[in-house]
C-alpha cells in the first residue's frame, strides 16, 4: 500500500479504465508533438521591396517684351515677381517625374477666383488654362499654359467692383494631377496663390506635391515550433505514460484493503497499536466494519487496538470485546493458519505410496494431522513463538 489510500482504492475499483484512458492520452500527446514538430506554421507577410514616387512641381516662365530693367526677348524663370509692363504674359510650367516612361499622366491647370468674408468662401470660379496628357519622355512629363496678366487684372478689377463691400477677392494657381502607373492610380493638386497687383505679379510660393507610392510583395516564412507547445506536450506524454506504469504497478490492489487504509488514516486518533491474547474478553461481539467500532470506542471512552498480527481491530470494555476484522469471527482471526497435512514422525520409514489414497488401508479415513505439536493454549510464551 502507498501512503495515498484513497488513490490505492481507485486504482483498484478503476485501474484499468485509468490505465486505458493514460495511454490513450500518451498516445495523442505524442503523436500531437510528432505532428507540431513536422508541420511547422507558416506566416504570410507583405513586405516593400521597391518605391515608386510621383511628383509635380510648378516653375513659371516670362519673356520680357521691351527694353527696360532687362532687354527684351530675356526669359526670366521662376522669378519671386514680374512687372507687368516689361513681361505681361506668364507661362506656367507644370512638371510631373514619373518611375516610368509607360506611366499614364493628365495635367489640368487651373486659374481659380474666389470671393470670402471673415476666411470664408462664399463665391468661386474657376478658368481652365490647359488640360492634356502629356507624353511622358525619360520619366518627366510636361504642360504648359499661358497666363494674360491684364486680362487677369481686368477680371479681378471687374469683381471687386462687384462685390465692393461685401467680401475679398483672391485668385490662386491649381495644377491637379493624374496618373497611372500600372501598379498605383492617383492623384495630388499643387496649389498657390497667384498675386497681381498694379505693377506685378508673382506666385506666393513654387508648390511641388510628390505621392510615395510603396511596392510590395508576399513573402510566407516559416514559423519555428512553438518551445511551450512541444514542452507540454512532452509534459503531457511523459506524465501519462508515467501514471500509466504506476497504474499498472498497483494493479494487485485489493479494495478491502484499500479502503481498510482510509479508515485506518481516518481514525489514526482512536487507534492503538498492540497484542490481543485470545482468551481476553467474556464475550466477544463482531461488529461489520471498523467505523463501527471507531463508535463504540467513542461511545465508551476506550481505545482501538489493532492486532496487525491477527488483522483485528477490538475495543475491550466491560469484559465485552467488540471487535472487527476481515478474517472471520474471533476464533479464526485467534489460532493462525497451519499446514495440517501428514508429517512423518522420527523414525518412521516413508514409502513412495505414502500419502496416496491408493496405498491407504481398508478403513482408514486419511492422514491424521499430528495435534501432539499445537502449543498448549495456555502457554503465553508458545503462541509468541508461533
Amino acid at each position: 500500500m502507498t501512503n495515498t489510500p484513497r488513490l490505492d482504492l481507485l486504482i483498484a475499483r478503476s485501474g484499468r479504465p485509468i490505465l486505458i484512458a493514460l495511454l490513450v492520452i500518451g498516445t495523442i500527446a505524442l503523436l500531437a508533438t510528432g505532428w507540431v514538430v513536422a508541420n511547422p506554421s507558416t506566416t504570410t507577410t507583405t513586405q516593400e521591396v521597391d518605391r515608386q514616387t510621383v511628383s509635380t512641381q510648378v516653375g513659371t516662365e516670362a519673356v520680357v517684351v521691351q527694353d527696360g530693367l532687362w532687354e527684351a526677348g530675356t526669359v526670366l524663370e521662376d522669378n519671386p515677381a514680374y512687372v507687368i509692363n516689361a513681361s505681361p504674359e506668364l507661362e506656367v510650367v507644370a512638371e510631373t517625374a514619373v518611375p516610368s516612361d509607360e506611366t499614364s499622366l493628365e495635367h489640368e491647370i487651373v486659374l481659380r477666383y474666389a470671393a470670402s468674408r471673415n476666411g470664408e468662401v462664399f463665391w468661386e470660379s474657376e478658368r481652365v488654362l490647359a488640360a492634356e496628357e502629356p507624353t511622358v519622355t525619360d520619366g518627366q512629363g510636361v504642360t504648359r499654359a499661358s497666363v494674360d496678366v491684364r486680362e487677369v487684372q481686368d477680371r479681378r478689377e471687374e469683381l471687386r467692383a462687384r462685390l465692393d463691400g461685401v467680401g475679398t477677392v483672391d485668385l490662386s494657381l491649381i495644377v491637379r494631377t493624374s496618373y497611372d502607373t500600372g501598379t498605383h492610380v492617383g492623384e495630388h493638386a499643387p496649389s498657390t496663390s497667384f498675386v497681381v497687383t498694379e505693377r506685378s505679379y508673382y506666385l506666393e510660393d513654387h508648390p511641388e506635391e510628390s505621392d510615395p507610392n510603396p511596392v510590395t510583395q508576399t513573402v510566407e516564412t516559416t514559423d519555428p515550433p512553438s518551445s511551450a507547445l512541444i514542452g507540454a506536450l512532452l509534459i503531457l506524454t511523459v506524465g501519462s505514460f508515467g501514471g500509466a506504469a504506476f497504474v499498472n504497478s498497483r494493479s494487485d490492489v485489493d479494495v478491502d484493503r484499500a479502503r481498510q487504509a482510509i479508515h485506518e488514516n481516518r481514525y489514526a486518533e482512536w487507534i492503538s497499536r498492540g497484542s490481543l491474547p485470545m482468551w481476553i474478553g467474556d464475550e466477544h461481539v463482531s461488529l461489520d466494519t471498523l467505523e463501527d467500532v471507531v463508535d463504540v470506542a467513542i461511545d465508551t471512552n476506550e481505545r482501538v487496538i489493532h492486532d496487525r498480527s491477527r488483522g483485528l481491530f477490538a475495543v475491550v470494555s466491560d469484559g465485552v470485546v467488540y471487535y472487527y476484522s476481515d478474517r472471520g469471527l474471533w476464533e479464526e482471526t485467534a489460532w493462525p493458519d497451519f499446514d495440517l497435512e501428514e508429517r512423518p514422525t522420527p523414525g518412521d520409514v516413508v514409502s513412495p505410496g505414502d500419502g496416496d489414497e491408493s496405498s491407504a488401508r481398508p478403513g482408514d479415513s486419511g492422514p491424521k494431522p499430528p495435534f501432539e505439536d499445537l502449543p498448549d493454549p495456555e502457554d503465553d510464551d508458545a503462541w509468541n513463538n508461533l
